[in-house]
């Protein structure tokens, strides 16, 4: 596309254009890298919080190793949230509860009941109940003042009405509101209904008849009513005033008061004072230009982690930076974590131990090296480090979680292993806190063990590792162990196919995977994916299997009819066919660069030498007996092209032993590095004997070769 830009350019742009348009088309990698470096700063920065950092860290139980520090402000000295939560408990549990009086309630009841009684009384006489005589106005003076006497005298003790109300639940003092005047009383003192109708039964049973006592009690039963009730508002009101008359600060430090000389123990007073500064400092700035401070301080430190993983990746790993989609797929994943750390931030700081910040590295890990892992994972863990409380308890576990959940975990792609790993990282939490909780409260009574539950949730939600790898795989075109090793089966389809097709190439090519994978397992690299690349190196043999020797079994040989022209092209063409085939049975780009350069820019020497002995004066004829490379570009293609022409070649040898295989090893790999078959490779001298060893011992092991000792 840039190449057709430029030819246009030609013609429409002017000269200053068409210099533009051919440095973007020569630096479009650079400015690419530099675009995304730039956006994930701007997208960091917005999520980061504008807020003031206090400058020194430090931990309860632990030396202050700064300098003498003076209090540069007054300010109160606040209580922690463990003793203002204790304080509003107890005022909740110990609250005062309010009872009213009901006082014209006595007087009602009273003259109802005369009013009530005097008619009944009435109707009793007509009814003949009640001879109309002066005993009989007697009687009834005596039930009149039986009656309200009792009245008078609950009513003067007092009837509680009761309440399921759960304010009530729980009291300290119990004070009753009469006449606006509020006493202490006990709920024990006074009457509940039923306990006043049966006192009331029980006085009149002992001064009347039956019939007498029957009467009265039902007249009296009527007027037994409650005339004193919780009263819900003034109690609730009450208990607020005293809530907020708790103080969120206990004491004050005056300006210039030594707070903490250098050396001293931060003791829980000490600790109280330093975070209370800590929590002014914070919120004490305020303004535009405090605002864009802030603003430029964050620029900075983020380009300045940012520019420490550039560094890394130019100095250690520059393929990533030459890979677009490499360094997009590591910026994303820090962004990603940069931004669930930020909206669980904004809802409560405490939850940030339920995010899986593990997953980072481990993700890192299925697809990069170790050591990039582990350096994506603790830039990633600064960056969100700066914007959490306790940054240094954060970081501390974060690192860890994030070193153990790499080193400890090899293969993710085990369901058992998976399950294994959230174990794992819980355990390494919870240690990890613990310890470092002991030594800031300085007792396990302390400890706040509520955070243990956030680590399990923390090692469950690590088991989204698995399909956010593959997801990220199909998103960005990567290949993780666990795709792999899929591939690596021999009952994958296409593997089937060579196993039928070619039964001997299929052969050679588990005797070369088995080279390979023991050679990188030796020198260092990534043995799955050798071990894989080398099963599919030679699945374009599969186009014409009979040509190839090794699926030769009648003794016909069909180059015996082609010109040594054609019998090299055909030779030379399973590299290609290798390639259409991979990408038709959709193969990764990582397996198909094992099938493009097995074989390098290397000449097919047999053809060559025989169309040489025809045709001696052609010495321009080797380009037609070449394959078209690239040349191996890393350790992994490159011992696979070690791999295979010694395999080959050793299937050749007559009565094999140590000096045999010795010598043919060395010769074939001496003849490819003179050849520069590895000058692209990142592979050294040393490694390339240590190579040779593997393969020596393999081979004599294959063959049955006794080693040879020493005379």
């Amino acid at each position: 596309m840039w190449a057709k830009l430029s030819k246009i350019s030609l013609f429409i742009f002017p000269f200053g254009m068409r210099k533009l348009l051919l440095y973007l088309q020569n630096y479009q990698t650079q400015i690419s890298t530099t675009l995304l470096f730039v956006v994930s700063l701007i997208f960091i920065v917005y999520l980061s919080p504008r807020e003031v950092q206090f400058k020194f860290e430090f931990q309860k139980g632990k030396p202050w190793l700064h300098e003498n520090l003076v209090a540069p402000f007054d300010f109160s000295i606040l209580k922690s949230a463990q003793s203002l939560s204790d304080e509003i408990e107890k005022a909740t549990n110990q609250k005062t509860v309010f009872l009213k009086l009901e006082e014209n309630q006595s007087s009602e009841a009273i003259a109802t009941f005369s009013k009530d009684l005097s008619k009944a009384w009435a109707d009793a006489r007509k009814a003949g109940r009640f001879k109309e005589d002066s005993i009989s106005d007697s009687l009834y003076k005596r039930l009149l003042n039986i009656g309200e006497e009792s009245l008078k005298e609950y009513y003067s003790t007092g009837i509680l009405q009761p309440t399921e109300d759960p304010f009530f639940e729980s009291f300290g003092q119990v004070l009753l509101v009469k006449e606006k005047v509020s006493s202490p009383v006990e709920l024990s003192q006074f009457y509940g209904i039923q306990g006043v109708v049966e006192k009331v039964r029980a006085r009149i049973n002992s001064n009347l008849n039956e019939e007498q006592a029957g009467f009265l009690m039902a007249r009296m039963a009527a007027h037994i009513r409650y005339n004193i009730a919780y009263d819900k508002e003034r109690s609730e009101m009450y208990l607020k005033n005293q809530l907020d008359q708790i103080l969120p600060s206990r004491g004050a430090v005056l300006s210039g008061e030594l707070i903490i000389a250098k050396g001293n123990l931060v003791d829980d007073e000490r600790f109280a004072k330093l975070t209370s500064l800590k929590s002014v400092y914070e919120g004490s700035l305020s303004g535009a230009r405090s605002y864009y401070s802030l603003l430029s301080g964050q620029i900075l430190l983020v380009s300045i982690l940012l520019f420490v993983l550039y560094a890394f990746l130019k100095q250690f790993d520059k393929l990533v930076l030459e890979d677009i989609s490499r360094l997009t797929f590591i910026l994303v994943n820090i962004l990603f974590m940069v931004m669930l750390a930020s909206i669980v931030l904004s809802f409560k700081a405490g939850l940030i131990y339920l995010i899986p910040f593990a997953i980072l590295p481990m993700v890192m890990r299925s697809f990069f090296e170790t050591r990039l892992a582990l350096f994506v994972h603790l830039v990633a863990m600064l960056i969100i480090g700066f914007q959490v409380p306790n940054s240094f308890e954060f970081i501390f576990l974060q690192i860890v979680a994030g070193v153990f959940s790499v080193l400890m975990v090899n293969n993710l792609y085990r369901r058992k292993d998976l399950f294994l790993t959230a174990g794992k990282i819980t355990l390494v939490y919870a240690v990890s806190y613990f310890s470092l909780a002991i030594l800031q409260e300085g007792s396990i009574l302390t400890i706040d063990y509520g955070v243990f539950a956030f680590f399990v949730g923390n090692g469950l939600l690590t088991l989204i590792s698995f399909p956010l790898i593959y997801f990220q795989e199909k998103i960005f075109g990567f290949v993780s162990e666990i795709s792999l090793l899929e591939l690596s089966d021999t009952n994958n389809p296409l593997l089937r196919q060579l196993a039928e097709t070619a039964p001997g190439t299929f052969q050679h090519s588990m005797q070369v995977a088995n080279l390979t994978e023991n050679a990188i397992i030796a020198i260092g690299g990534n043995a799955l994916m050798a071990r894989t690349g080398a099963l599919y190196h030679d699945i374009g043999k599969m186009q014409s299997p009979m040509y190839f020797i090794e699926n030769q079994s009648t003794g016909i040989n069909p180059h015996d009819e082609l010109s040594f022209e054609e019998s090299a092209e055909i030779i030379i063409g399973h590299v290609s066919a290798g390639i259409s085939l991979a990408k038709r049975n959709k193969l990764p780009d990582l397996l198909i660069d094992f099938i493009r350069t097995h074989h390098g820019t290397s000449t097919v020497m047999y053809f060559y030498r025989q169309y040489l002995r025809d045709f001696p004066e052609d010495k321009q004829a080797i380009g037609k007996f070449m394959y078209p490379g690239p040349k191996p570009f890393s350790k992994e293609t490159a011992v696979l092209m070690m791999a295979d022409t010694v395999e080959a070649a050793s299937r050749s040898i007559q009565n094999p032993d140590h000096d045999k295989i010795d010598q043919l090893v060395e010769k074939l790999i001496d003849h490819q590095m003179n050849d520069g078959q590895f000058e692209n490779a990142p592979i050294t001298l040393r490694e390339i004997r240590s190579v040779k060893k593997i393969f020596k011992k393999i081979l004599m092991n294959i063959y049955h070769v006794r080693i040879k000792y020493p005379d």
